[in-house]
């Protein structure tokens, strides 16, 4: 859920990576059964105690039940003698006689009678470990069905159809018992190989994906590792699919657990990570997008200073008159006139961060930070850093500056730089403006959240502590230091430092939003607690989305998804433009009980709230994962299911850190897989409703 809540109660659309998403995946987030798979047990054939019932050889499979019995040695003599002369005609006169019928029956007798002498010496050669012999006489059986097929490819009648379907079957259980001799011969190629050739002739064999599986796996070949796993995954719900459409549970478990497709996931996120990183590096610091409006003033109000900055923004003036005093400066005054040349550079320069600062008590934040980013280029002389006199030309430029307004500038550069998600420039506009203002508290906790950002947590404690030493009822300080306690899991210090902030400025809201989501994270869930908090911070002020988004939260922790939803309605109504509520309403729909007798929760409603959630704010990572998750479960077919990809691929342009990089590039790799694994099985979809 959104704002930090961290309940305990389990969501249908919490798939998971074992989940592909389809029906089957919601009876299993919320099954109590184990998630290991169980391998199907077959009739052993030949000898004990192998990899497990995969890997064992089937060779007497190969034989049809129907064939009939063996010949005694006596009658198997009389068949191969030639007859004699006195026989000729009568021999003769029986052979003219046959229908074609006959005679495909007794090629095929005479055929399945060789493969019972393979399948014997097989078993043989098997059982003394010599593989590669074993597989020889799969190979030698084999070539005497692909003679037999010679014969009859081009022949129409019913017999010689039901005789090449036989075959067929026999090929495929010859193909898959030598596939299992070359992969204990340590043979992968060969037997992947035929793996893939018993697969060409039936998509859904398991035995031959499991090998596959596991050589693909110890090739390091971790991708198509993964697509044979969903194919699994994918055969066994296919198979349940009349109990999954009833809401009963499947028989049997999954045939592969979810800690084979965690691990398989973690090896290819680096090289999927990788590629979007270097598609966010791509991009110049100036094209990367900012949060939303919503969140940019929510984390601004987090600062003790918002109202100061807020009230002189308010009063300094209009956009209008800094622009017309913008237009009213010089142009192109030569660097060879220094005094006037960093005169107007240092005017133009605080003009622009007055007027970035009216932009930003706007909330026209995206024109904000474009005069901010050119103020800073301005003061820092980009354009003349090849130059002989850049260096004195940059001191002046400082030097002319209001050293308040100098300050204020690297401050909002450091912030822009934060949005934007450029930690490096940003601590360094923040470190260059606390050498000018040492006893600046909000700096040392702005400096700590970047420190947060990149994961500094034991830096980010210091800036901290050095902040409360000075002033230790800094408000800012106590409450961005609670969330770091929460990242660290020491949610009782998160509790002290909040209701510290409490005592200190009862009229904290945020302080006591905070503190409603620690008690709801207590080891011993402190409900009342919390709905305590949220209720005083209602009374500040009633109509805040914050407030009704938390309370929705506190309703979903219990269970309670109707009042829930209600709640996060009302979020929505005080502030259009909070994404949060959308994304919990979402998950309120598709965990309230289904109306009208249907086994579904009402997944298109859900994914409209979410789509909004997006628009809302595009950077909204939670809304790709769980739309992500619906959409492919909704999927009609397979190019509806590919949306899905590029869904997660506009997602990732989105991405500031590290984790909801990985978060995104964790469910495209499994939606790609299944995919594929939906293409190999020959599935026109993934939806299993």
């Amino acid at each position: 859920m959104g704002s930090n809540s961290n309940h305990h109660q389990t969501t249908y659309i919490v798939i998971g990576l074992a989940a592909i998403a389809t029906a089957a995946a919601l009876w299993y987030a919320t099954s109590t059964s184990s998630s290991e798979g169980r391998r199907n047990k077959s009739s052993k054939s030949v000898s004990q105690a192998k990899k497990g019932d995969d890997d064992k050889s089937n060779v007497a499979a190969t034989t049809p039940r129907s064939r009939s019995s063996a010949p005694t040695d006596a009658a198997a003599a009389a068949a191969s003698s030639p007859p004699s002369s006195s026989d000729a005609a009568t021999v003769a006169t029986t052979i003219s006689t046959k229908s074609p019928s006959s005679t495909y029956d007794d090629d095929d007798k005479a055929l399945h009678r060789r493969i019972e002498e393979i399948d014997r010496a097989g078993k043989a050669l098997f059982k003394d470990k010599k593989f590669m012999e074993a597989a020889e006489t799969f190979t030698e059986a084999l070539d005497l069905i692909q003679e037999k097929r010679g014969i009859i490819v081009n022949d129409s009648n019913d017999s010689s159809k039901s005789s090449s379907s036989s075959l067929t079957r026999q090929v495929i259980t010859l193909m898959n018992n030598r596939s299992a001799m070359y992969e204990k011969a340590n043979q992968p190629d060969l037997a992947l190989s035929d793996c893939d050739a018993v697969l060409s002739l039936d998509p859904t064999h398991s035995k031959a994906r499991t090998r596959r599986l596991r050589i693909l796996e110890s090739q390091s070949r971790h991708a198509e590792a993964l697509v044979e796993v969903c194919a699994l995954q994918l055969k066994f719900m296919n198979d349940n699919r009349d109990k999954l459409r009833l809401g009963l549970p499947p028989t049997g478990h999954p045939p592969v657990s979810q800690s084979k497709i965690e691990e398989l996931v973690t090896f290819i996120q680096p090289e999927e990570m990788k590629r979007a990183e270097e598609m966010m590096s791509s991009k110049s610091i100036q094209e990367r997008a900012l949060p939303s409006v919503y969140t940019i003033t929510q984390l601004l109000k987090s600062f003790s200073g918002y109202n100061k900055w807020m009230g002189e923004a308010a009063k300094g003036g209009t956009v209008g008159k800094f622009t017309s005093q913008l237009e009213d400066l010089l142009d192109h005054v030569p660097r060879s006139s220094t005094v006037a040349f960093v005169d107007n550079v240092a005017t133009k320069a605080t003009l622009l961060l007055q007027r970035g600062r009216r932009y930003a008590f706007e909330k026209e934040f995206n024109k904000a930070v474009k005069d901010f980013d050119e103020a800073f280029a301005l003061v820092e002389d980009v354009t003349g850093k090849d130059e002989e006199n850049h260096n004195e030309i940059k001191a002046g430029i400082r030097q002319a500056m209001d050293m308040e307004d100098y300050a204020r500038l690297l401050e909002w550069s450091g912030m822009c730089n934060h949005l934007r998600y450029e930690l490096k420039v940003a601590l360094e506009c923040y470190e260059r403006c606390s050498e000018l203002e040492p006893e600046n508290t909000e700096l040392l906790v702005k400096r700590a959240g970047v420190k947060m950002d990149g994961w500094q947590h034991d830096d980010a404690d210091t800036l901290f502590s050095e902040a409360l030493a000075i002033n230790p009822t800094a408000s800012d300080a106590l409450l961005h230091r609670a969330n770091l306690r929460m990242l660290q899991q020491r949610v009782s210090d998160s509790q002290t430092d909040l209701e510290t902030c409490i005592r200190l400025y009862p009229n904290n809201m945020l302080a006591r939003l905070r503190l409603a989501t620690v008690y709801m994270a207590m080891a011993k869930e402190d409900m009342d607690g919390a709905k305590r908090m949220l209720d005083q911070a209602e009374e500040y002020d009633p109509d805040s989305s914050e407030v009704h988004c938390y309370r929705g939260e506190l309703h979903f922790a219990r269970g309670e998804f109707v009042d829930a939803m209600g709640d996060f309605e009302k979020a929505m109504e005080c502030d259009p433009y909070n994404p949060t509520p959308y994304v919990n309403a979402a998950l309120a729909v598709v965990n309230t009980p289904p109306a009208n007798g249907s086994m579904v929760p009402d997944f298109p409603k859900a994914i409209k709230l979410l789509e909004k959630a997006i628009e809302v704010d595009p950077m909204m990572h939670g809304a790709y994962v769980q739309l992500g998750q619906m959409k492919l479960s909704m999927a009609t077919n397979l190019t509806k299911a590919k949306e899905v990809v590029e869904l997660y691929d506009r997602g990732l342009e989105y991405c500031r850190t590290p984790e909801e990089i990985k978060d995104i590039c964790s469910m495209r790799i499994l939606t790609v897989a299944q995919i594929d694994a939906a293409h190999a099985l020959q599935m026109e979809t993934l939806n299993m409703q």
